[in-house]
């Protein structure tokens, strides 16, 4: 996207000219899915595929938000002082629950801001467009306002912007991969401490292909808070026989020794994955960081089993992505990515081999589930900072 046009669509919505132009990330997740609300270890990177935001400070105490990709919306009105959860108001309650959360820490911001949006996430993808949207918006606002807010709150107002302003009990892991990234790594992160480790993510042989199933993923009404209450009422189970507080302390061994206490087969296949996708990340990471490409792409295979047979959150065309990408050349590994139920799967592949692949996939896929599949070649990036003219 260039600045030029950014600046030039901005003022076309307003009529008057911007200050500022600001850009965060979306993120895949290369391995730890579903162990952030566990207490275990993610391991994102953010991508260069994110949302753009053109700001304006205004004279009143409104907020005038128009998205480019949304024009059918039209433009959305609110007031500072009224950031109240409203339907109608679409995709600005990310923006309103940012605003709310940090006007609690630090007060009333003096005036409102004309923002004009537009994002390169595809929508639903699974690529975290909405912790994008947050970390933008916290983003803005800190630097416009010149507000003493570290970016690590940001972060963690944007979890609770998602869990308590629009209801969706997830973890930190998108908003800390979004919030925290550097260009040309991945994040290993302890959820529980929030203590993390940037691993240089080098791969001057293979690309990092996003393989989209355009079956769009809509969280909140998903069964993604249904995984979380049946991960707690497992470790409610498992509690009275070891002291742990949360699943992503428990090792594999420890896991296997106490399993039998779990009362349903639903929830021990639940806390199973949880606590062996865990251990995956640690083991992946480690991988990685000894160039062991293959050994990490083995580590996603299983991440995607896990997910698919004990964690259900893929849906056919998800699982029919990372199981053709495991059969074509040049592929150290391939799973599901994001929350699941539709959204995108990852695979890691051999440079020479990118465009066979895409094509097999691609015809394979269509020919399976319907409908065409989306691909694009995934490149890291930093986190969520104003975007300035000479970069």
């Amino acid at each position: 996207m260039e600045r030029k046009q950014l600046m030039q669509d901005f003022k076309e919505q307003f009529g008057h000219k911007a200050d500022r132009v600001f850009f965060s990330p979306g993120r895949i997740n290369l391995i730890g899915e579903h162990t952030d609300y566990n207490g275990g270890k993610v391991f994102p990177c953010a991508i260069t595929m994110g949302t753009y935001g053109v700001v304006k400070k205004r004279e009143d105490k409104e907020v005038h938000a128009f998205s480019g990709n949304f024009p059918e919306v039209g433009e959305i009105t609110f007031n500072i002082q009224d950031l109240s959860f409203k339907k109608e108001d679409n995709w600005t309650n990310y923006v309103k629950g940012m605003i709310r959360y940090m006007q609690e820490k630090v007060g009333e911001l003096p005036h409102g801001f004309d923002l004009y949006i537009y994002g390169t996430i595809p929508n639903g993808a699974s690529l975290s467009s909405s912790a994008s949207l947050e970390l933008l918006t916290g983003v803005i606002v800190r630097d416009m306002y010149q507000l003493d807010i570290p970016q690590l709150d940001l972060v963690k107002l944007g979890m609770r912007t998602e869990n308590e302003f629009l209801g969706l009990n997830s973890g930190i892991l998108d908003q800390f991969a979004v919030g925290m990234a550097k260009k040309g790594y991945a994040m290993l992160l302890d959820t529980n401490t929030l203590e993390y480790e940037q691993v240089p993510v080098e791969l001057p042989d293979h690309k990092i292909v996003i393989m989209n199933s355009m079956t769009r993923r809509e969280l909140v009404d998903s069964e993604y808070n249904t995984r979380r209450e049946q991960c707690e009422q497992a470790l409610e189970q498992l509690q009275e026989v070891v002291d742990v507080k949360s699943l992503g302390e428990l090792s594999v061994e420890a896991f296997e020794e106490h399993k039998h206490v779990i009362n349903d087969d639903v929830l021990m296949r639940r806390a199973r994955h949880a606590v062996y996708e865990n251990v995956r990340t640690d083991r992946a990471a480690e991988a990685l960081k000894a160039g062991e490409l293959n050994t990490f792409g083995q580590y996603m295979n299983e991440s995607h089993k896990s997910l698919d047979e004990d964690y259900e959150v893929t849906i056919k065309a998800t699982d029919y992505l990372a199981r053709a990408a495991w059969k074509e050349a040049g592929v150290a590994g391939a799973r599901m990515t994001g929350g699941g139920f539709g959204g995108c799967c990852i695979a890691i592949v051999e440079n020479e081999d990118v465009d066979t692949f895409i094509d097999h996939v691609g015809r394979g896929f269509k020919e399976e589930i319907g409908h065409d599949a989306e691909f694009y070649i995934a490149e890291t990036a930093d986190g969520t900072k104003e975007w300035v003219a000479h970069e």
